[in-house]
């Protein structure tokens, strides 16, 4: 028996002598090497990033070196590695807020874990994600991707004379999600952030120092508050102040400057 065990590869089910192995045994594994659970290393290109979307072959072929290129013209971030390359490890993310939510069934109840999770460079940039899942470290990997895509610029102004760097709001800005109603005011230098604590880590995450803050409504629904937040702060480049009356003079777009490259790279 042990014979006959041996010659067919070691504990009985293998079938690694035959040329070609193909066996899900734990014996030797001839010829091409078995296709068993073991799967061997496939290399570190695993991790490595493929990107599917013109922006991000563009992002990563190095034609856009900053975000604010994509800002400029308003290009829709579909992949979340974009940041990640643009960003790098700056970017730092922060939970706002997990809480179960539930959907009645005809077998009963089925609990889900809903988070929401904001992401920030401290120097101009917010996004903020929400994502429902049915473990909570899912739902807050899935937040923190969302967040990247929906990654805006916030703008910084000064309060009074303009000197040092931007420090407050540009201007008086408002946001609003359910019942929940903010309004932010610019602030002296040295004022801190005068807000509560979801506000507050918002405002770090997007380096903004100093501020007044004005909230309505049921701000206990932290999430509401966090997604009336990152909408007012969305607003800060909506106004146009006397600095950006300026005649844009418009570019070709990233994909239409770059069409040959996209286009060559695409076959």
């Amino acid at each position: 028996m042990a014979d006959a065990g041996g010659d067919r590869g070691g504990f009985g089910r293998g079938r690694g002598d035959r040329e070609g192995g193909r066996g899900r045994g734990r014996g030797g594994r001839g010829g091409r090497g078995g296709r068993g659970r073991g799967r061997g290393d496939k290399g570190d290109g695993k991790d490595e990033w493929v990107p599917v979307t013109k922006l991000g072959r563009l992002v990563k072929a190095g034609k856009i070196r900053s975000v604010e290129e994509i800002f400029l013209f308003s290009l829709p971030i579909k992949e979340y590695q974009i940041v990640d390359f643009l960003i790098g490890p700056a970017l730092k993310d922060e939970v706002m807020k997990i809480m179960p939510v539930q959907k009645q069934t005809s077998a009963g109840q089925r609990t889900r874990f809903k988070a929401y999770v904001a992401v920030g460079d401290s120097n101009g940039h917010i996004g903020l994600g929400l994502k429902a899942a049915k473990e909570v470290a899912t739902a807050i990997r899935g937040a923190i991707i969302n967040a990247k895509m929906n990654l805006v610029p916030v703008r910084r102004g000064y309060w009074g004379l303009n000197s040092g760097a931007p420090h407050t709001v540009p201007c008086k800005v408002t946001g609003k999600c359910g019942s929940v109603r903010v309004r932010f005011i610019p602030a002296p230098r040295g004022s801190g952030i005068v807000a509560s604590l979801i506000p507050k880590k918002l405002m770090n995450l997007a380096g903004i120092e100093d501020v007044y803050s004005s909230s309505s409504g049921h701000t206990r629904t932290r999430g509401n508050l966090a997604v009336a937040v990152y909408h007012a702060l969305s607003k800060t480049y909506g106004f146009l102040s006397p600095e950006l009356w300026t005649p844009t003079v418009f570019a070709p777009t990233p994909q239409q400057e770059h069409t040959d490259m996209l286009a060559k790279s695409g076959k």
